[in-house]
Formats: structure tokens, C-alpha cells, sequence
């Protein structure tokens, strides 16, 4: 199994077309929230569409009003909404249901417990998404560049279809990919020159090493 490779936190066109050139099937854009690659729906509208024809795009939201999803749903035509802040099963069904759009679920991991808690999604969300804790002083949600325990996966129930995030890079993805078996690897930090400007040479090296591992 190769995994897929959705590349978030993407900012400008050219990274774009990076990440679909060495085969993303997945494009996020931080939409309105708080994060250092933050874009408005107007930016991330604007270079979504780059790559929108080959890969899947993601806008990732934290705790999102109606207004701001309608306005990404209208403008920027996201084949997936991330939620990535404290939306509670209610609030994920409600928008689920309401903008009839497909939607991701981040979960943030520190035990096993936390896998467990985060089962009530499931059958919901098309896509459960683990990544790792924020640091508590950080109003960030992801990221980071950190990862948690990664050893836990192979003990806890997981979905169909789910995704691994928090402190991938082209060092470590050979290991998270025969450790846990993701079926979608979620990698932003790790594939950057500064915050919000990939290294086109990480992209390649990071897509290689899935294809060639």
C-alpha cells in the first residue's frame, strides 16, 4: 500500500504546483484561522484553483461561523472542510448536514485515550485526522512539527480511512509509514524553507521516499 500525501499549510502558486507535479493527492489551505500560513478565502480561492483539477483541496477551518463556511463553500469550492479546532459532534453533524459538504476531523493525540475518545466521529467524518497536541502557550492548532507516540496506533481501533499528521519530514516518513500503515500522510512544516514557504527539493524527496519505500 502507498500511501497518499496531502501537503497543508500551501500559501502561494508555486508550491501548488509543486505538490501536485511530485503527486499530492491532497492540498490544504488554512483558511481564516490562526497559524503563521493563514490565508483569507479570497487567497485560498485563488490558488486552490492551480491545482484543483488533478488533486482533492482541503480548507482547513478551527471553529468556523456559518458565514465564514458558506463563504469558503461559495468561493473556494474545497472538495473537504478540516475542522480542526473544538467542534463537538453536534456542531461537525450540523455542518455535515447543513453545507452538504465532505468533511475532515483533526483529533488532537497524547494517549491512547484520546483515540478512543475521538470514535464518535466515526461514520460521520469521511476522514479522521491525528496529528499531535499543540503546546499549550500556542493559539496554533497544527503545524508544529511535533509528533506523538506513533507506536500507539497499532493498538487502538481505527477507521477505514483516516490520516497521520504532526512532525512528519523526509527523514522520519519511511519509519510512520511502516510503523503505522496511514493510509494518508499529512505533512506541512516539515516540507518548509520558513513557515508558509515549502522546499520544493523536501516535496520531491518526501513523495520519492513513499513511492520508493
Amino acid at each position: 500500500m502507498i500511501s497518499k500525501v496531502k501537503i497543508c499549510g500551501l500559501t502561494c502558486k508555486k508550491d501548488v504546483e509543486a505538490a501536485v507535479k511530485y503527486g499530492a493527492s491532497y492540498l490544504g489551505f488554512i483558511v481564516e484561522a490562526e497559524s503563521s500560513r493563514k490565508l483569507s478565502v479570497a487567497e485560498a480561492s485563488k490558488i486552490a484553483f492551480t491545482g484543483s483539477g488533478s488533486c482533492q483541496t482541503v480548507a482547513v477551518v478551527v471553529d468556523p461561523t456559518n458565514d465564514l463556511l458558506e463563504n469558503i463553500i461559495k468561493k473556494m469550492r474545497p472538495s473537504y472542510i478540516q475542522l480542526h479546532g473544538n467542534e463537538s459532534i453536534e456542531r461537525t453533524s450540523f455542518i455535515k448536514n447543513n453545507f452538504k459538504t465532505k468533511i475532515i476531523k483533526a483529533v488532537s493525540i497524547n494517549s491512547k485515550k484520546d483515540f478512543i475518545t475521538s470514535e464518535q466521529y466515526t461514520g460521520l467524518v469521511d476522514i479522521m485526522l491525528y496529528d499531535s497536541r499543540p503546546p499549550s502557550d500556542s493559539p496554533q492548532r497544527g503545524g508544529h512539527g511535533q509528533s506523538f507516540d506513533w507506536s500507539m496506533i497499532s493498538h487502538v481501533p481505527l477507521p477505514k480511512t483516516w490520516a497521520l499528521a504532526g512532525g512528519l519530514n523526509v527523514s522520519n516518513v519511511e519509519n510512520a509509514v511502516n510503523l503505522t500503515k496511514a493510509p494518508i500522510l499529512d505533512v506541512s512544516s516539515g516540507l518548509e524553507l520558513i513557515a508558509g514557504l515549502k522546499d520544493h527539493n523536501k516535496i520531491k524527496a518526501f513523495m520519492d521516499k513513499i513511492k520508493n519505500g
